[in-house]
């Protein structure tokens, strides 16, 4: 019999489940809101550029679509390998310096990039390209550092009630920072060109290391590690363990503690690549595709549909971080990444306005149910002080996924997606079912992995 008694108890339960992460995350420290602004603004900055880049390489370089498809993937995969060997600067200068070079880094580099085709002739490795290229430099050394520092400072600032909410806050805020592109870059674009989009991204950069500077003070910063010390039930007196040993010490310990020496491990962020694929085509092949396939509004705004991914992350991901905290890591791998991957087939049917959209929320909801999980978790498994290599080693097999990506986007978008090709000559469908096919490979190897992987699997936030 219908008991409208239960019923409502479920709903006050699952109310309460969802708001309560919420709430235990409004009552933490001013630092931890400074490192929040800061990702916001550093998401607006590297979602706008990135999902220009392409665009900047063949307007004002002359580069063709496979050479524009290269440099995007330069800077993209060269920020993972960065962190690869940069990650461990936060573990040893502290996250708040660690932020505060990083963006020095990258506001040089972004200087660059919208000073460049002023300072040399376009073409190949003329003028324009070197300095263009010197400004991606500056961006991937500093956003190297950003990234680990960033879920470093997450990690001090966070308590075990506050964990999985802030990781899922911050990429969730990072993301909402990349759809502001959508809003910001089409008018500033219309009336000034990319160089002038470039400039006002060069602002928020130096705005960016204000919030850090001034918010998350020394004194701040002090603080809320304090404050989230005191409520960490986990021992946290090895917290200094590395600033007192000597420099033969600690490499003995990064050896010791060298996460590619776990077979599960490397077997975990290798098996995620197919899928990760697609994040790569959000600015590799999205901008073009919008641009190219489509007529109306949605090639006069292409910006707003390939950030629109970022302000669904940010609805979702605080929701879906809330639902299933206490669920088992490993399950959501292989829930998340095929939800994730599925979608990549309605493309394979037609560009249309439907099939574009649906693409985009769903694949943005496999996003949410994973990504900020995997992320947590390599922060959380990391010995004490390597969390900052720890991110940055986890982050490898994204950057093997943004050289790969970028090798043959730019062919595929011309053999499928030519720019000076009408709409029925193309062939976009038969381009996605390729992605599609390449995406799934990720959950059927977390499925076939599953008993082995599940023996030693690490993670210290399931219920």
């Amino acid at each position: 019999m219908f008991n409208i008694n239960s019923v409502i108890s479920i709903l006050r339960n699952t109310w309460k489940e969802i708001t309560q992460p919420f709430k235990d995350l409004l009552h933490t420290s001013r630092a931890l809101f400074g490192l929040n602004l800061s990702y916001v603004l550093e998401g607006l900055t590297y979602f706008g550029v990135v999902g220009l880049l392409a665009i900047y390489f063949n307007q004002y370089t002359l580069l063709d679509d496979i050479r524009a498809g290269n440099m995007v993937g330069v800077l993209t995969a060269g920020i993972t390998l960065s962190m690869l060997f940069l990650g461990a600067t936060v573990d040893i200068i502290g996250a708040r310096k660690a932020l505060l070079y990083s963006l020095s880094f990258m506001l040089v580099g972004r200087i660059l990039l919208s000073t460049a085709p002023h300072l040399g002739s376009p073409g190949l490795w003329n003028g324009a390209h070197i300095f263009a290229m010197l400004g991606i430099l500056g961006v991937v050394l500093g956003y190297g550092i950003y990234q680990p520092a960033a879920y470093a400072a997450v990690k001090k600032f966070t308590t075990e009630k506050t964990a999985a909410m802030g990781y899922a806050m911050l990429y969730a805020l990072m993301n909402l920072g990349g759809f502001l592109p959508g809003l910001i870059s089409p008018p500033v674009r219309k009336s000034f060109g990319i160089l002038g989009v470039f400039w006002v991204f060069v602002a928020l950069t130096v705005a960016g290391w204000f919030v850090v500077y001034f918010i998350m003070s020394k004194k701040a910063v002090d603080a809320a590690i304090e404050e989230a010390n005191a409520e960490k039930t986990t021992d946290v007196e090895s917290e200094d363990e590395l600033s007192k040993m000597s420099a033969k010490e600690k490499l003995r310990f990064y050896v010791k503690n060298f996460p590619l020496k776990d077979l599960r491990f490397l077997f975990f962020i290798f098996a995620l690549i197919p899928v990760q694929t697609l994040f790569a085509h959000n600015w590799l092949t999205l901008p073009l595709y919008t641009s190219r396939a489509f007529d109306g509004f949605v090639q006069s705004n292409f910006e707003f549909f390939v950030n629109l991914n970022p302000i669904l992350i940010f609805v979702l991901t605080p929701i879906v971080a809330a639902l299933t905290t206490k669920k088992n890591a490993y399950s959501m791998m292989i829930i998340g990444t095929f939800v994730m991957a599925a979608p990549t087939f309605i493309l394979a049917l037609g560009p249309t306005f439907t099939n574009l959209m649906l693409y985009l929320v769903l694949m943005t909801i496999g996003e949410a149910m994973w990504q900020p999980r995997f992320l947590q978790w390599v922060a959380e498994i990391a010995p004490k002080n390597m969390t900052g290599i720890y991110m940055g080693i986890g982050q490898f097999p994204w950057f093997l996924t943004k050289i790969v990506t970028s090798l043959y986007s730019g062919w595929f978008l011309m053999n499928y997606c030519p720019a000076d090709k009408p709409h029925e000559m193309m062939n976009t469908e038969s381009m996605w079912l390729i992605y599609g096919f390449i995406a799934v490979l990720s959950p059927i190897a977390l499925i076939l992995a599953r008993r082995w992987m599940m023996k030693g699997f690490k993670t210290k936030h399931e219920g």
